[in-house]
């Protein structure tokens, strides 16, 4: 399979480039839905378009086990700084997260797959907008699973670019690998006044850095030490000029963990933070926004990744995967079918630069688009393979 996947290296990667030079924000992934509803459709596979808004889903075989492939498709909000031929041409937007790849990637896997005899079906999910969510606070993983796209799915797999991994190399593991991401949104309120006479008022500042001191006492005082969880305050706003104590703070942030029961215990302990600002005369309004839940790999499903990596890459290039505390709506796929995603090497051998994900000089090593093909496809095909007998 990976022999096969190198012959389609140039095809993969003007596949790619041609997504990075055009990229698009989430839920707005015309051309890019487009190119990859005619590369699928080239290769004699059935297309759904406008599945969760904006997104391709692909069937391949007509009977059996189906097992998913999914891709994101959507870009970011960055201006690229690179001067490679296929710099965006978009301003303003740019792939910094290596969508492009993945999606190059997913049709190369279309491409070995669609002349491979399957046991099965290979069900090809593009989606848009794993980076955002629309007015609704929902994901393009959320969009494509109310459209039905992981219906009947026995099995789902998935990669995301790793540049801190040189290309050739790859990480799996079972289990939680990237945390659940919450988002809190909060209002202290006080009573306005001159800063001069702060007697006179409440002042929602002075309440805030209290808040804020039993906010970061969460994790460090009433958590498991043993158990990784975060809490960031990433926006505060409060006041307009220098001597009037405002009525009001607006603070920001995002809760962090990979444990369910965990997680749970965090919106508890970040309202009684919060109540620290009515013992101080003042008040507040928290609203806690759930995000995604944790990603949690299938363990037989990661183990299978696993074996087709060694196969292809060599024992000595497959290593363990450790946990993160950055968030992926991939976890809103494995809730509705066991699977598990794999980091792929991407980073350039020997080299000074340090490639950095979501950075406006974000790059990938090229090579390793073959390789992810394979890997997915491979994985995909012996899938069906086992749950077929």
């Amino acid at each position: 399979m990976l022999e096969q996947a190198q012959a389609l290296k140039d095809t993969l990667i003007d596949l790619r480039r041609a997504i990075h030079q055009h990229p698009e924000l989430g839920f707005r992934e015309t051309e890019t839905a487009r190119l990859v509803a005619q590369t699928l459709t080239s290769l004699g596979i059935k297309v759904d378009t406008e599945v969760g808004k904006k997104g391709v889903v692909g069937h391949l075989g007509e009977q059996g086990p189906t097992v998913a492939i999914r891709a994101d498709m959507d870009a970011l909000p960055i201006q690229e700084k690179n001067d490679s031929p296929y710099v965006s041409q978009v301003p303003g937007v740019m792939h910094a997260c290596g969508h492009d790849a993945h999606t190059a990637m997913a049709l190369g896997a279309a491409m070995l797959l669609s002349g491979a005899e399957l046991r099965g079906q290979v069900r090809f999910l593009f989606q848009p907008s794993e980076e955002a969510s629309d007015e609704e606070g929902k994901s393009g993983a959320v969009r494509m699973v109310d459209d039905g796209a992981m219906e009947d799915v026995d099995a789902i797999l998935a990669l995301h670019v790793e540049p801190r991994l040189e290309t050739g190399q790859m990480k799996v593991a079972g289990g939680p690998i990237c945390a659940a991401s919450d988002s809190f949104k909060a209002t202290i309120v006080g009573t306005g006044c001159h800063g001069a006479y702060p007697h006179l008022g409440i002042d929602p500042i002075f309440i805030s850095a209290q808040v804020i001191s039993g906010i970061q006492g969460i994790v460090s005082r009433h958590l498991d030490p043993t158990k990784p969880a975060v809490v960031t305050v990433g926006s505060i706003h409060g006041g307009s000029t220098s001597n009037v104590i405002p009525s009001e703070v607006h603070l920001r942030g995002t809760i962090r963990s990979l444990d369910e029961e965990l997680r749970r215990k965090m919106w508890v302990e970040l309202r009684a933070a919060f109540e620290v600002s009515r013992a101080l005369g003042g008040d507040f309004k928290l609203e806690i926004d759930e995000g995604y839940p944790v990603l949690a790999n299938d363990e037989e499903m990661a183990e299978l990744i696993r074996q087709v990596a060694t196969d292809l890459l060599g024992i000595d290039n497959v290593h363990i995967e450790e946990p993160e505390m950055g968030a992926e709506d991939f976890s809103i796929l494995v809730s509705e079918a066991p699977g598990a995603s794999f980091s792929l090497g991407v980073g350039y051998k020997e080299s000074e630069k340090t490639l950095r994900l979501h950075s406006p000089d974000f790059d990938i090593d090229e090579k390793a688009l073959p390789v992810g093909a394979a890997i997915l496809a491979e994985t995909a095909r012996r899938y069906l393979m086992e749950a077929s007998t």
